[in-house]
């Protein structure tokens, strides 16, 4: 197949670039052109997040998240080695802080035991603070596999890979329209044209669009959340040794503030999730008129809205008061203050949501003849990328 056809990706992200990578190695006189409308890959939510290697957790057994983390990091962390990408597993506690959240909590051992993870234990207090000394919780799941990363450098290092096999990146292309003509796609972008037999969408807080100039119905929306985080300060880090994590609300996995050692060094802790004013929004003041509008007239976001006014209250009282933050952080590490906060990056989560208001949780990919869509890759989806790379590349049709 892959001497015989042409593959157009668009989206230069980890999971566009992973997908390439993928591809070059199965097919490797495969002609290979991804797309990238900023002007260097790995622009948004590749390298906007906490910079975690997602495990495996909290997946419910059988779904392709939970397939793709497990998988996923194994690659991802082997991939790190081969190039010599700064990684460390280092271990994360997922803390109970009441007694309503131990059935939650004993819900994610099963999990993770089902998911094939390794080592994970059940701690209570005493064990737990032995590993963080500062944390709050009647109990935690202990989950040694987990770790952190650059991400940024894994981006730069896929990008030359897939160039070093032969693979063409063009950045600064952003696409305006896509043709199906014949038994070829023409992308026209904001550089020239480019022509490939099969469309692989990997466009991320773009995918919906991308898809509706396919020719696709946007049955799924992409509603824009941005999640803001602090920084601890250099006398306050001491009160964190590694990845502390809340039991999360089944409802909404994605929510709950944590606090993440990065790779670079220094502590992060959030994030919020918080209505995003454009795709692209990493600050309140980022506004785009044709993003807001996009949601504001989708029928979805306002019967999620109806049906969860507390958390988009607290989730938006928590983004405008520091002080409400740092509340939201004293659950798990009682000793933080205020003081000890500086403000940090942003990111925004291209969150799938149907018209009835409810997200789509797992992976989400529509497969056609002559192309492929990616419409939900949340996270574990940067852990993941080599592996849902590898997972898009043997979906494809003969």
């Amino acid at each position: 197949m892959g001497s015989q056809k042409t593959f157009l990706i668009v989206g230069g992200g980890l999971v566009g670039l992973a997908t390439a990578y993928r591809l070059l190695e199965r097919f490797p006189q495969a002609n290979v052109t991804l797309l990238e409308k900023e002007s260097a890959v790995g622009a948004h939510q590749s390298t906007h997040n906490s910079g975690v290697l997602h495990a495996g957790l909290y997946y419910a057994p059988g779904s392709a998240k939970a397939k793709l983390a497990v998988a996923g990091i194994q690659q991802m962390t082997k991939f790190c080695r081969a190039e010599g990408i700064p990684h460390e597993i280092c271990g994360k506690l997922v803390v109970a802080v009441t007694s309503e959240e131990l059935p939650r909590l004993d819900e994610l051992l099963r999990r993770g035991i089902a998911n094939g993870l390794q080592r994970l234990r059940k701690i209570d207090a005493s064990e737990m603070r032995k590993i963080e000394p500062y944390v709050n919780g009647i109990a935690a799941v202990h989950v040694p596999e987990e770790g952190i990363v650059d991400y940024r450098q894994v981006c730069d290092r896929l990008a030359f890979r897939v160039q070093e096999r032969g693979g063409r990146i063009v950045t600064d292309a952003k696409v305006a329209r896509l043709e199906r003509k014949t038994d070829n796609w023409v992308a026209s972008t904001t550089q020239e044209e480019f022509n490939g037999n099969f469309l692989i969408n990997c466009a991320g807080l773009q995918c919906d669009l991308v898809a509706k100039l396919a020719g696709e119905q946007r049955d799924i929306r992409i509603v824009p959340f941005r999640g803001e985080y602090y920084y601890l300060k250099p006398e306050a880090q001491y009160l964190v040794k590694n990845l502390i994590y809340p039991v999360p609300n089944p409802q909404f996995p994605f929510l709950g503030v944590h606090f993440t050692r990065m790779i670079q060094g220094g502590v992060e802790a959030g994030p919020n999730a918080v209505l995003a004013f454009a795709r692209e929004g990493y600050q309140l003041t980022n506004f785009d008129t044709r993003d807001m509008l996009d949601t504001l007239f989708f029928p979805g976001l306002w019967r999620f809205l109806r049906k969860y006014p507390t958390m988009a209250c607290t989730e938006l009282i928590q983004s405008c008061s520091k002080a409400h933050f740092c509340r939201a952080l004293q659950r798990l590490v009682p000793d933080i203050r205020t003081v000890d906060l500086a403000l940090g990056g942003a990111g925004v989560r291209a969150q799938a949501m149907k018209p009835s208001g409810d997200f789509v949780d797992d992976f989400h990919l529509v497969i056609r003849q002559d192309a492929l869509h990616v419409l939900n890759a949340p996270s574990p989806a940067a852990t993941a990328s080599l592996a849902i790379g590898q997972y898009i590349v043997n979906q494809l049709p003969n």
